[in-house]
């Protein structure tokens, strides 16, 4: 029954009683260690550690309510099953309430017990495995702000340390929710630059007719509405690191501007005539295939070798499922936190389902998805039932995921089916597509004015 031997402190003041159970429990796999009443009781519980105890109640100087008080206060997951053969409702109800496993009358039923027992070992299992979850995120499961030990997350790791140092401007790629905004903020932070502001910007973000004021700045009266000078993001992001997120959906227009920026490091506003000397290092990125991007016209070759010095290729998450276990513990223990939630961790078959489904939206749906649901669950550990009726959905994350790869598709094309699919399932609902894949709505009309599909 066990795959280890689990210590059993038995207390009651009926010797008879005592060894039936002794032999039952020794049985059934588990050490027992026989105490004769309650003080007995609390004196071995200090000494051997149980990991269970079963008491009766009615016992001479200590009952059994008073050691569950007592042992209670010491460790408060450890599970107390309470017997008694003078049961009522009132007392089950008090021995519930101050935190009893359970509660069983005399005679025992021992089918009963063992179902007792064994639901307190799955229990004890699960805290065991969240307890060393929570150990290797406090020791390090990962590097910097990123979690995961998964050989594809440990080789971006190694390329990040490699690059960070130099001043080279660096192009991200990977699918939506991956984590590239996180990945130029740790090049950041690990990089002689930080010491200096680190400016992001979402080219998809912009509209198009303020995004060379927002990106170069602009003078006083340049424009409608200027009514003072404004510093762009390069001026903003000097001696530090400029982001330039989704570098694709940038005007076309624009980029040779930008490309003059990178190569002589001066920026002139709109409306201005100076160039101010900027001292920036540019980290790009894309969800994309800027290969494909540069052959439909929407970027420019010169640009794009000029911000791809070197390639950081982010996963998804559905390449390092392994990385699950810990990402969840790490965002329930950030939800709890933030929501006043008693949530320790997944059941072993919540963490089953999470494991099986594709992840289109990556490391952000797997995000969102936990905060849903630690504000949903009532208990300590999230159920299946805390998840969306999507996630249950295996075949379906399956199919998606199947008929997405096949081929050899592009990442940018996989992220194209992904969306597209999950429109067809929501019937064209953008709101909850959104939703399932981690993403905003305007994200998703951007994608499809990408797409030539409105």
């Amino acid at each position: 029954m066990t795959k280890h031997r689990r210590r059993i402190l038995v207390v009651d003041d009926e010797a008879a009683t005592r060894e039936v159970l002794e032999m039952r429990l020794q049985a059934w796999g588990f050490e027992v260690v026989p105490a004769e009443d309650g003080m007995e009781g609390k004196e071995k519980a200090e000494s051997c550690g149980p990991d269970i105890v079963i008491s009766d109640i009615i016992m001479p100087q200590c009952s059994g309510m008073d050691l569950l008080r007592a042992l209670r206060a010491g460790n408060r997951s450890r599970p107390i099953v309470l017997m008694t053969a003078q049961a009522s409702i009132d007392l089950a109800v008090e021995a519930m309430k101050l935190g009893a496993q359970d509660f069983i009358t005399k005679p025992i039923d021992y089918s009963k017990l063992r179902a007792i027992l064994e639901a307190a070992e799955a229990e004890i299992s699960l805290r065991e495995e969240s307890e060393k979850l929570s150990m290797q995120l406090k020791n390090g499961a990962g590097f910097a702000s990123f979690i995961g030990v998964s050989k594809p997350m440990r080789e971006v790791y190694e390329l990040i340390s490699d690059i960070s140092r130099s001043n080279a401007p660096i192009f991200i790629t990977g699918e939506s929710g991956t984590g590239k905004e996180l990945a130029a903020r740790v090049i950041h932070d690990q990089s002689l630059r930080n010491h200096g502001p680190f400016i992001a910007i979402n080219a998809a973000a912009i509209p198009e007719s303020l995004m060379e004021s927002e990106v170069f700045g602009h003078e006083k009266g340049a424009f409608t509405g200027a009514s003072g000078a404004r510093q762009g993001c390069f001026e903003q992001a000097n001696h530090g690191t400029m982001f330039l997120d989704e570098i694709i959906e940038m005007p076309v227009a624009l980029q040779p501007k930008l490309l003059r920026v990178l190569e002589d490091h001066r920026v002139r506003r709109v409306g201005g005539g100076q160039e101010l000397e900027v001292d920036v290092r540019v980290l790009a990125a894309s969800n994309q295939d800027p290969i494909r991007a540069m052959e439909l016209g929407k970027l420019r070759d010169d640009l794009y070798y000029r911000l791809n010095v070197f390639t950081l290729t982010l996963p998804p998450l559905r390449s390092h499922k392994e990385d699950i276990p810990l990402l969840a513990q790490s965002f329930i223990q950030e939800f709890a936190k933030k929501h006043n939630a008693q949530v320790e961790s997944c059941r072993s078959e919540t963490l089953s389902l999470l494991g099986a489904y594709s992840w289109p939206g990556n490391v952000r749906e797997l995000r969102n998805v936990l905060e849903r649901a630690v504000i949903l669950a009532k208990g300590v550990w999230l159920e299946p039932s805390h998840l969306p009726a999507y996630v249950h959905n295996r075949r379906s994350s399956e199919s998606n995921l199947d008929s997405s790869c096949a081929g050899g598709m592009t990442a940018a094309e996989a992220e194209k089916a992904f969306i597209l699919k999950t429109l067809q399932e929501t019937s064209n609902n953008k709101a909850e597509a959104a939703r399932r894949l981690g993403l905003d709505v305007k994200t998703i009309r951007n994608k499809l004015r990408a797409y030539g599909m409105q």
